[in-house]
């Protein structure tokens, strides 16, 4: 420890320690202060004096204490051994932690991210005299039964595979050796390390095209969210930011996913570690932790370290997309992310923007989410890997005007908006339709129209038009009653009413309804909105009465038409036409 370049601490206030005697100190240094060696990160130099955000509780340090540089910036380590795995927001696991120190979270405990111990079967996929460059596969791991990790030649080296290694490995062991155009040899092993606050390389981004399939109705057919695209969650307290965040978590259709409990409240997060282990993946039936990372950084732990944490899971979700893989980032919620930058920034003493956020609250959000992409790979075998930022904003009094969900509406091309009012009266999940919009509905036309069906994104756009007529006419049967209405405005209330009710609510905690494949959501759509094709002129006869369409048998199959088995295609094309049939009759 004497060794160590040191400085001396002057000032702590809260997470925020300053220290002297820090003229070799560089910015973004990862250093130990005091002799309890808590973690540290330099945000802020000035002369020979150094401001420290510290990751752990500063209660009982005091000036004139040590602080020790390390010469290393905050980095997290990338092998096998991530997937499974439970972190805190600076990649120590929870789990190793506990064996350590207990239940609670001991000051200045340090624990590696990755099992040095552990080996892995290595089998390699380059042989000697193969030329390699950055990004290329040299070999795999089968992590867990889902996910084979792919070792990959770290960025900035080319050269020669002089030796290449196999079998079971520990993840600091050499498996490849690398001879650049210099000669310089240079040694491989599976563990590598990586700046948080740097994204990795990639060759380039490409257009998003294919929708990040979520079994959520709402989402996938009104306000589609593609792979490598970002979307945001706002919303008052109570209205199911994390009941949504996690259902996605569950039941989406990417291959790894890295969720960010960023000072949200611990009960939510033990709900999350609890279940999480024991539920099962709908994609592949295999447990649903084999392919994801938790990050728990709950609203009693160190302020600063939220801010550390979502960067730590952004850089473990691009370690995974770099692979190729399609990864799916949740972050719950980026509001206490940027309440801790507040906090440090008042703690700086530095000049508050908009109700009291740092000034540079704008570009740090769009820093963070500029980060997810469907990317071209480094390597030269023509990977394309995906990113998608999901981030819930908690605004208070659900004031949408707020600058975090403001500064995150500019940079998200999703809107997903979360409405008290549909929550009072447990209509979950409680998304406005009305509010909420996607950028990337044209994005997906294609896929839908050759992957599901020719004529589903004109029965979506219809089924919108008919909730949105909804919201006008309600206004007048408020006015005048139901019974100044058209039969044709009777038609848009009752199908709006059948979209709302049977279509959009979906019920979370039910094994059957929390997941909807993209095909059952056309035909359940198509069977509401093939009452509204058919009945639109017979409805518009003279003297017609209108209950006669509502008490027709076919209509309750209709309501029910969510009970149909999923892949039972026949069942709703005999509905459709039973439908068209049952309606026709009507007909004079």
């Amino acid at each position: 420890m004497s060794e160590k370049k040191q400085g001396t601490i002057i000032k702590v206030s809260g997470p925020l320690v300053v220290a002297n005697g820090m003229k070799d100190a560089k910015m973004y240094e990862v250093v130990q202060v005091s002799n309890e060696n808590l973690m540290g990160e330099i945000i802020e130099l000035n002369g020979d004096e150094a401001s420290i955000q510290v990751y752990e509780e500063t209660a009982g340090i005091g000036p004139g204490e040590p602080v020790f540089l390390t010469g290393q910036t905050m980095s997290v380590e990338l092998a096998p051994g991530l997937l499974t795995s439970i972190y805190d927001g600076i990649q120590r696991p929870l789990e190793l932690i506990e064996q350590e120190a207990g239940a609670f979270i001991t000051r200045g405990i340090q624990v590696p991210g990755i099992d040095r111990e552990k080996k892995w079967d290595f089998v390699p996929s380059v042989k000697v005299g193969d030329h390699v460059q950055e990004g290329d596969v040299i070999g795999e791991v089968q992590e867990t039964k889902l996910i084979s990790h792919k070792i990959m030649v770290p960025p900035a080296l080319n050269g020669n595979i002089k030796q290449i290694e196999s079998g079971s490995k520990r993840v600091e062991d050499v498996i490849a050796v690398i001879e650049d155009a210099d000669g310089k040899v240079h040694e491989v092993a599976m563990l590598q390390k990586w700046p948080i606050r740097v994204a990795r390389p990639i060759q380039n981004k490409k257009v998003p095209k294919t929708p990040l399939i979520s079994g959520t109705r709402i989402l996938d057919t009104f306000f589609p969210l593609v792979k490598g695209g970002a979307a945001c969650i706002p919303g008052p307290f109570g209205a199911g930011k994390t009941v949504t965040q996690q259902g996605l978590a569950k039941y989406c259709d990417a291959q790894i996913i890295v969720y960010i409990g960023c000072g949200e409240r611990g009960n939510e997060m033990t709900e999350v570690l609890q279940e999480f282990p024991h539920l099962e993946d709908p994609n592949t039936g295999e447990p649903l932790m084999q392919r994801t990372i938790l990050i728990a950084n709950t609203s009693n732990m160190p302020v600063a370290a939220r801010e550390a944490s979502v960067y730590t899971g952004i850089t473990i979700a691009e370690y995974f997309r770099d692979m190729g893989y399609n990864v799916a980032l949740m972050a719950d919620s980026t509001s206490r992310w940027a309440e801790a930058l507040r906090e440090m920034s008042g703690r700086l003493e530095e000049m508050p923007g908009e109700e009291g956020y740092p000034a540079y609250l704008g570009s740090r959000t769009a820093e963070f989410y500029e980060r997810a992409g469907i990317v071209e790979c480094l390597g030269s075998d023509d990977r394309a890997g995906s990113l998608t930022v999901i981030g819930a904003v908690s605004p208070p009094g659900g004031d949408l005007s707020e600058p975090v969900t403001q500064n995150t509406l500019r940079v998200t091309k999703v809107f997903w908006g979360l409405d008290a009012t549909l929550a009072r009266r447990r209509h979950f999940p409680a998304i406005s339709w009305l509010s909420s919009y996607s950028l990337y509905a044209d994005n997906v036309i294609g896929y839908r129209g050759k992957e599901v069906a020719e004529d589903y994104n004109q029965t979506a756009e219809d089924a919108m038009d008919i909730l949105q007529q909804e919201s006008k006419l309600e206004e007048i049967v408020k006015l005048v009653g139901m019974d100044a209405l058209s039969n044709k405005e009777k038609l848009v209330l009752s199908t709006a009413k059948s979209i709302r009710e049977d279509f959009l609510f979906q019920n979370a905690f039910d094994a059957d309804d929390a997941y909807t494949s993209l095909k059952k959501q056309y035909y359940m759509i198509k069977a509401i909105m093939t009452v509204y094709y058919e009945a639109r002129d017979v409805v518009e006869q003279e003297e017609f009465e209108f209950n006669t369409l509502t008490q027709l048998p076919v209509m309750e199959k209709v309501v029910k038409c969510g009970q149909i088995e999923d892949g039972d295609w026949e069942a709703y094309e005999a509905l459709i036409e039973e439908v068209k049939t049952a309606i026709a009759k009507l007909k004079n």
